[in-house]
């Protein structure tokens, strides 16, 4: 499953298509593309991918007027009700090929050993688990609970225990 590489990719290497944290909205364009929405507030910037989600912050190493990232996120969770063309940059489809709508905690906590990683259990919620990978910057969020609310109707194609929620570095 090439999605999955890059999952485990991003997980361990903390990189898209070579643009990571510290990585200026320019670069991040170069790696993942021109389509993005950016949503500035607060002195901050925010770029939705679709599929990535990356944050940026006024360069604090005295770059007047530019910016870098201080974290970006996979999120996978999208894929499941959102298949629209522009979900997953073009750039990934060629690199990767066809994205599933969900990946398996198991399968990629596979990938991610078979990298020379660990994934060890950090944090938990009603509703996520919250795992690190070793030697990394990422966070991988998983699904425990596919009815956080309560409504006793989850949705039977929504997402299910175990998949794979998103994977975040900061």
């Amino acid at each position: 499953m090439p999605a999955l590489d890059f999952y485990a990719h991003v997980a361990t290497s903390c990189d898209v298509l070579g643009a990571g944290i510290g990585t200026d909205p320019d670069g991040w364009q170069a790696a993942v593309g021109p389509d993005f929405l950016d949503v500035p507030g607060s002195g901050l910037l925010r770029r939705d991918y679709g599929l990535v989600e990356v944050n940026f912050s006024p360069d604090q190493r005295g770059s007047q007027g530019r910016m870098s990232c201080f974290g970006f996120g996979v999120k996978i969770q999208r894929l499941l009700y959102d298949q629209s063309p522009g979900t997953v940059p073009l750039p990934l489809l060629r690199e990767y090929g066809k994205f599933a709508s969900r990946v398996s905690f198991e399968e990629l906590r596979a990938a991610v050993l078979s990298l020379g990683h660990t994934v060890e259990l950090e944090d938990t919620s009603h509703d996520m688990h919250c795992y690190r990978v070793s030697r990394s910057a990422a966070r991988v969020h998983v699904i425990i609970d596919p009815d956080p609310y309560g409504s006793g109707d989850p949705d039977p194609d929504g997402h299910q225990v175990g998949d794979v929620w998103s994977i975040a570095l900061w």
